[in-house]
């Protein structure tokens, strides 16, 4: 552990810092890779609040949370965002690319498919056998791909709407027998770092653009908390690293996953803490 005993007396009496986050699995890695850091190396007790995402800004910019480290912007989270701005301060990035989006495997050729376009092509069609696989009905991501089916004029395509956890059944079956499929999909997603798929282009922007993650925290948070502060700034996942960690998460358990990404990411660590050795 890097933090001295001088660093731990010195963080005595302070308030834990309560961290507020939804149920979503990259937001619980993040989320609890932090609280472990926080803890064990800058010598700070943290209390974790789960709820949903509307809550989380609400808490933060009433100053019932120290901070939230799922902030989608600057379009999937724009409304909740524009309400509590004033509020809060953004500490930084936690990661950039998210997305959402159409996949397919990568054992299609490019020079099949290569963009939602490609789609209409009545080869690719029948190979796709005029199938969307989709998620969840409410979500946000079912109803861009409703539109983006539009859109592009898929005559003979039919979004399948299913679930999360029916989507991934029909994708694993599909690779299991190297068959072609096009799925709607997001990143940061553990399917990334269990199956080798790719993206497709979006010419029309159907789907939104790419995303950055930050964290945010209640006003005047990096002036008491400035080590704490600190850290959260500089704290930065490259994506791929993020979803074989997600992916390892789903296999074993999050704190599992968090003591192993610790352990094989010693020099990323040491810079988001900004600690020499000696």
């Amino acid at each position: 552990m890097l933090v001295g005993a001088a660093g731990a007396t010195l963080a005595e009496g302070k308030a834990p810092v309560k961290i507020g986050w939804s149920a979503w699995s990259d937001a619980e890695f993040v989320t609890k890779l932090a609280a472990k850091l926080i803890k064990d190396e800058l010598g700070r007790e943290v209390e974790l609040v789960q709820t949903d995402v509307a809550p989380l800004y609400q808490g933060v910019g009433r100053g019932d949370l120290d901070l939230m480290m799922m902030a989608w912007l600057p379009e999937t989270h724009a409304d909740y965002f524009a309400k509590v701005k004033d509020k809060v301060t953004t500490l930084g990035t936690v990661y950039d690319g998210a997305r959402l989006g159409w996949v397919v495997p990568a054992y299609v050729p490019e020079d099949a498919i290569a963009s939602i376009e490609d789609l209409k092509k009545n080869d690719v069609k029948e190979k796709l056998k005029g199938r969307v696989e989709g998620i969840d009905p409410g979500a946000g991501l079912t109803r861009l791909s409703e539109q983006a089916v539009k859109d592009y004029g898929l005559d003979g395509y039919k979004l399948q709407i299913s679930s999360e956890a029916g989507m991934l059944t029909t994708v694993d079956r599909a690779i299991r027998k190297e068959e072609w499929f096009v799925a709607t999909s997001w990143s940061p997603h553990w399917m990334f770092g269990k199956y080798k798929l790719r993206y497709i282009d979006d010419p029309k922007g159907a789907l939104g653009k790419a995303e950055h993650v930050d964290v945010i925290a209640r006003k005047d948070f990096d002036k008491d908390n400035p080590d704490v502060a600190a850290f959260l700034s500089r704290m930065k996942l490259p994506i791929a690293d993020l979803e074989a960690a997600m992916f390892n998460a789903q296999e074993t358990s999050y704190e599992k996953a968090v003591d192993k990404y610790i352990a094989d990411h010693p020099d990323q660590i040491k810079a988001w803490l900004a600690k020499e050795d000696g």
